[in-house]
């Protein structure tokens, strides 16, 4: 069968999610973390640091009835233990939210392969690996370079500027649409499915369905214009490969475009955000990078420790007894890899932020099989983007400290960012 047959009928699908399980919205303020706690709320955005280490101390697998149930391990151990046991936990939603998909979606999911479990995730996610090897990501990074150039460019003369807006989440954003082959000119598009996937996850199921609806519909055209047009890109890569002699179902295409769209944009763009802020109130840190740039590597990891921006989540399979704890069948645990990395039992001075911290056996690009398979791309971006930032802005400082937004959800990043250059 050719590609154009295969996807001839790839379509608009219906609005909102068809089946599974699906919850009355509970909105309000927490009113005990260890007990109601959401991640949806201004005061985690702000700083889930405080909550998660006194959770760690008196309540460390935290429990809500919001999102239909679940729960929050603070624990490295137990963050860990959860990413590894495939058997008792379920990938197949990693997104929080008041619809659970229905579990005959497993072991694929939507979103292949962070969705997936075993046995089929194993292949879905080895597909993807020569991609993002470190000698395929390098031939991205000198336009990574030229592009965070032309940004700075832009800003020059201006005493204000805000770091996040105006320079991090344009990076990931073109890299990704340089990867996939997408259009540059669609950014503002990709920024919106990002908002829907990652911050409208307390929306009512139908609403988010039909808001997620936007961003299949776009990898639709997508496809069908690479069908008739292929190229050297990972759309056409993905269009033409073979999973165990077959090519791919078109629904894993589409899912897997949509993980790499979502998940390779939010995550690089948080990571480069939240290190420009702690450089711009460390003026200490800022200055030995400014003089050592060979150290960035260390300290960049040391950033991605202290500023994890994922979350993810698993589903409960069966009804069971798991640590202290009475889990239900479909109850959600949120993977909080940002508090497995604060952890004191596993981090010497686990709460501040040293910039040469070796070794550094961090979390943020998960634990388990799951693992973020584009770790190299994320390091190549975020070292690229503070490397021509240093060189270029050497001296910045937080503008306005009350001016600066955090995005609520399971990736956690700057949204608004003043900082003040010289």
């Amino acid at each position: 069968m050719s590609a154009d047959d295969r996807f001839r009928d790839l379509k608009r699908g219906e609005e909102g999610p068809p089946r599974g399980i699906r919850n009355e919205v509970i909105e309000g303020p927490v009113a005990d973390w260890a007990t109601d706690f959401s991640h949806l709320e201004p005061a985690w955005a702000a700083d889930p640091y405080a909550v998660q280490d006194e959770l760690r101390r008196s309540c460390p697998i935290a429990r809500t009835e919001r999102f239909g149930g679940g729960w929050l391990p603070t624990r490295y151990e137990d963050v860990a233990a959860i990413a590894y046991d495939t058997e008792r936990f379920s990938s197949r939603s990693i997104i929080v939210s008041n619809f659970r998909p229905p579990r005959e979606l497993a072991p694929v999911g939507t979103v292949p392969p962070i969705s997936s479990d075993p046995p089929f995730h194993q292949g879905a996610r080895r597909l993807l690996l020569p991609a993002f090897t470190r000698s395929a990501v390098s031939r991205y990074e000198p336009s990574t370079r030229a592009f965070c150039h032309s940004l700075i460019d832009a800003l020059e003369g201006r005493d204000v500027v805000d770091a996040a807006r105006d320079y991090a989440q344009h990076i990931p954003v073109r890299v990704i649409a340089d990867m996939l082959g997408f259009p540059p000119e669609d950014g503002p598009r990709f920024r919106e499915f990002v908002e829907s996937a990652l911050e409208g996850a307390n929306l009512p199921p139908d609403e988010r369905g039909a808001r997620m609806g936007k961003l299949f519909d776009y990898l639709r055209e997508q496809i069908h214009d690479h069908v008739a047009r292929p190229r050297d890109d990972l759309t056409s890569y993905l269009i033409d490969a073979e999973l165990d002699g077959r090519k791919l179902d078109p629904s894993h295409v589409v899912g897997t475009m949509g993980l790499l769209l979502i998940a390779g944009i939010d995550t690089t763009w948080s990571a480069i955000g939240a290190s420009l802020w702690h450089l711009a109130q460390a003026p200490a840190d800022r200055e030995r990078l400014v003089a050592e740039p060979a150290l960035l590597p260390t300290a960049l990891e040391e950033f991605l420790r202290a500023y994890a921006p994922v979350t993810m989540a698993r589903l409960v399979k069966e009804d069971m007894h798991w640590n202290g704890v009475d889990m239900r069948a479909d109850d959600w645990v949120l993977l909080s890899f940002p508090a497995a990395n604060r952890d004191p039992e596993q981090f010497d001075r686990a709460g501040e932020v040293v910039i040469d911290r070796e070794p550094n056996r961090h979390a943020a690009f998960g634990l388990g099989i799951h693992r973020c398979a584009g770790s190299h791309l994320a390091r190549m971006e975020l070292r690229v983007a503070l490397e021509v930032w240093l060189e270029r802005l050497p001296a910045f400082s937080l503008a306005d400290p009350s001016a600066v937004a955090w995005s609520v959800g399971q990736v956690r990043g700057p949204r608004a960012l003043p900082l003040r250059i010289g």
